[in-house]
């Protein structure tokens, strides 16, 4: 039976990357964050698909030692791949859905 997700720009969580979990695809998990503070700097050991529901995020990632960032705002996605270093950092709060291998970091 399919599944509805009503208003996903309310969900919030009792602390920061807290999740709603969504789905679990052939060993990828589909999750809804909501935070107002950073993450951390991290690798994932798989790719990562991060796409903004609502609010903005800098994502700040690292290429050939340099930092980047990319200002991402609703409906924005950003992918990592394998290897790729990045933090993501909220502007107030902000409602983010990750794809990414379950168990990740």
């Amino acid at each position: 039976m399919p599944t509805l997700f009503n208003n996903l720009t309310k969900f919030t969580a009792d602390r920061a990357w807290g999740a709603k979990d969504i789905a679990l695809i052939e060993g990828a998990s589909v999750r809804l964050h909501w935070t107002d503070k950073p993450y951390k700097w991290h690798i994932n050991d798989g790719n990562e698909v991060f796409m903004v529901i609502d609010g903005m995020v800098e994502m700040d990632y690292k290429l050939n030692g340099k930092i980047h960032t990319a200002s991402l705002g609703p409906n924005d996605i950003f992918m990592a791949e394998l290897g790729d270093e990045h933090i993501a950092r909220p502007i107030g709060e902000a409602r983010i859905l990750v794809i990414e291998k379950q168990g990740s970091v």
